[in-house]
């Protein structure tokens, strides 16, 4: 089987179901895992920009795509094409183990799958007990400031173990611009500073909170998180789960020092 893959978590995932550099043909450039591997594999360009020629010459049997990291007009075109797609939707934990499962059969390796689908339940599981505690905005971009809502994957991850993410926004796209104001208006104890897409400095993170005290709001905790972790869903979530407990455990713990 010849597999393209234009969604880095998904790229990831196909090795560990156990493809290898020969059926997993073509890639991104921002599929950099696992890094050992993928340097042997064709990039085709990004995201948002795959290269349609490229793709056509590696004649894939399958191409893998996920709803929001990839453009409609790329997959309308592909499929008018007649190319076989996979597609991901997953807009929290609780969906990966299914689809999970449905990757592996579409690539022919459903044993492989219902065992990552399994591990996934079982950290999915773990977390059955914790609850929400401090009030938490991750920033995901910085110009203007964005961050993400409970109801959108890095969001919904950082709920499940135990960070009360605010959704400033109900009704938008799940990815809120946020203002110094809102900060303010909604409480917010912890910001969280991404790895990625925005790679934030410290720096940055201090003229935030600098601006909301400034503004007159308390002065929250900030600390930097990583990225991967909060936006690779697939065969890194089980693994994800157990780190960002880890990482929420000890924060809270000095927080609640220092209170």
């Amino acid at each position: 089987m010849r597999i393209v893959s234009l969604v880095p978590s998904l790229t990831e995932t196909l090795f560990a179901l156990g493809l290898n550099s020969s059926e997993v043909v073509g890639r991104t450039s921002w599929c950099i895992h696992p890094k050992n591997v993928v340097e042997g594999v064709m990039v085709i360009g990004g995201t948002k920009t795959p290269n349609l020629g490229k793709i056509r010459n590696l004649d894939p049997d399958l191409i893998v795509m996920d709803r929001e990291e990839n453009p409609l007009p790329v997959y309308q075109t592909l499929t008018d094409e007649g190319y076989r797609i996979f597609v991901s939707e997953v807009t929290s934990p609780d969906d990966v183990p299914q689809m999970l499962l449905n990757l592996g059969i579409a690539c022919n390796k459903e044993s492989a799958g219902r065992r990552l689908a399994a591990t996934c339940k079982d950290s999915l599981d773990s977390l059955e007990h914790i609850q929400s505690m401090v009030r938490t905005i991750p920033l995901i971009w910085h110009d203007p400031l964005m961050t993400v809502s409970p109801n959108r994957y890095p969001g919904a991850i950082l709920t499940k173990v135990g960070f009360d993410v605010v959704d400033t926004k109900p009704d938008g796209n799940g990815y809120p611009e946020i203002t110094i104001e809102e900060f303010i208006e909604h409480n917010i104890e912890l910001i969280l500073l991404t790895s990625e897409p925005h790679n934030f400095s410290t720096e940055e993170g201090a003229t935030i909170a600098e601006k909301i005290i400034s503004f007159g709001g308390a002065s929250p905790k900030v600390v930097h998180i990583d990225g991967e972790d909060l936006t690779w869903f697939g065969a890194r979530t089980a693994s994800a789960i157990v780190r960002l407990v880890e990482f929420r455990s000890k924060l809270f713990d000095e927080m609640n020092q220092h209170d």
